[in-house]
């Protein structure tokens, strides 16, 4: 009885020991961008980048972190190929000319303990701009199922694409467009 105590009193102290500063890895089979876009004022047009990839290092109690997210425009998926092939080519995105979008922070900003945005700078077609992320989500902590440390958010922001260059089809295609990126980070 007093063997597991000490065990199980080691084990809580090795977590807590593992959920100050971190540096993670995003992992790109649970961290998706997605967009949402007016379309001619009939609906609300959805798609999303199946591939990504980059970095989380996070100190909770300094209250400070760094994210950088690269987001490959060339895995862009709407559910219909032909329209995927006319977003990535030169008139849209212009996949071959500027295969990424990146995501780099600048602040976390934080409501008591809890991380509520993480402002930061967005590449896209060469234009760079301030976003703020706003955080609807964010926890670390132990996945059970890969027993890494790891920490999750589910991030949203919405931006101008003519800000970035991204002019065709306005204004009959919305110019505001809601970027949602749910992200998942472990330990390597």
């Amino acid at each position: 009885m007093c063997t597991a105590r000490v065990i199980l009193a080691a084990l809580l102290a090795s977590l807590e020991l593992n959920a100050s500063a971190a540096d993670y890895v995003i992992d790109p089979t649970h961290t998706y961008a997605s967009f949402e876009i007016d379309h001619l004022g009939f609906s609300t047009q959805r798609g999303q980048f199946n591939r990504t990839s980059g970095s989380l290092a996070f100190d909770p109690e300094a209250k400070r972190g760094q994210v950088d997210i690269r987001i490959d425009v060339t895995s862009l998926d709407t559910g219909m190929a032909l329209r995927d092939d006319i977003l990535r080519g030169e008139d849209w995105f212009n996949a071959k000319s500027f295969p990424d979008i990146l995501f780099r922070s600048e602040n976390f900003v934080f409501t008591g303990e809890q991380l509520t945005a993480v402002d930061g700078k967005l590449v896209m077609l060469g234009e760079i701009r301030p976003v703020r992320l706003d955080i609807a989500r964010f926890k670390c902590g132990l996945n059970l199922a890969n027993r890494k440390r790891g920490c999750g958010a589910d991030a949203v922001t919405t931006l101008r694409r003519s800000d970035f260059g991204l002019t065709n089809g306005l204004p009959f295609i919305g110019d505001e467009v809601r970027l949602r990126i749910q992200v998942e980070a472990y330990t390597p």
